[in-house]
């Protein structure tokens, strides 16, 4: 039987991607994200590229950035879906963030984005779980999140908040029959961030999209996109040196 997943941040990046490769493996889709327009046309390609006339797919506007309305989008979509197996809590922003330059309205939006919009979705997703008895929690935090870099400290700071959030969240529902999954990403291809590829092992979306879902199949605790080279390389995050991420920056 189809497992159901619902994904924040759909129409762009990480998130387009899983949608796809979730599609590909047979999922039926929960769609959420502030575009509308580009979730249909995320649709028609899902339907056009993986026909399935038993396939389910839902779409909503989301903006996480209004906390206190997330549960009440996201319970409708969960009920129209039939029940949700999973949900992949992805919506997120990135972009500089100097220190000292003026920057801190931006710095704020970002936390409220990554970190206060994150956990609001996954209160919705987990009041949903707790309901069925049964659940996986993904939170895609980022390898950002055990290394400070240069220019990127809020970035940082969000997806390192997070991350402690999810491993909360294991500990405190392990007993409820609620997996928490947390999927850390290396330098990613995508329209986040500007001049992505000159950071080493970037890799496309739709690579660490595969990787990403494999994962979370598997029902991984903690998983690293790509694998190669930065889950041989995760025990020396936060302990690079300080001359190396600046010359990155």
């Amino acid at each position: 039987m189809a497992k159901t997943v619902v994904i924040t941040g759909a129409s762009s990046g990480i998130g387009l991607a899983l949608a796809l490769e979730f599609a590909a493996r047979g999922y039926h889709l929960g769609l959420a994200a502030r575009r509308l327009d580009l979730l249909a046309q995320l649709r028609d390609e899902v339907q056009a590229k993986y026909p399935d006339p038993a396939r389910r797919i839902e779409i909503v506007a989301l903006d996480v950035d209004q906390p206190d309305a997330v549960a009440p989008t996201l319970r409708p979509l969960f009920e129209a879906l039939g029940g949700v197996d999973i949900v992949v809590v992805n919506a997120g922003v990135n972009r500089f963030t100097p220190v000292g330059r003026g920057e801190l309205a931006q710095a704020a939006q970002l936390i409220q984005t990554n970190l206060i919009g994150a956990i609001a979705t996954t209160e919705a997703a987990v009041e949903h779980f707790l309901g069925r008895g049964a659940g996986q929690l993904v939170g895609i935090s980022s390898l950002a999140s055990l290394q400070a870099i240069p220019k990127q400290g809020a970035y940082c700071a969000s997806k390192a908040g997070f991350s402690m959030y999810l491993d909360a969240a294991r500990m405190e529902l392990k007993r409820k029959n609620i997996a928490v999954c947390q999927i850390l990403p290396g330098f990613v291809l995508t329209e986040i961030m500007p001049k992505m590829d000159k950071y080493p092992f970037a890799v496309s979306a739709a690579q660490a999209a595969r990787e990403a879902v494999t994962l979370i199949e598997q029902r991984k605790a903690v998983g690293v996109v790509p694998a190669f080279p930065w889950r041989w390389l995760r025990p020396f995050f936060g302990h690079i040196p300080d001359a190396l991420w600046r010359k990155l920056a």
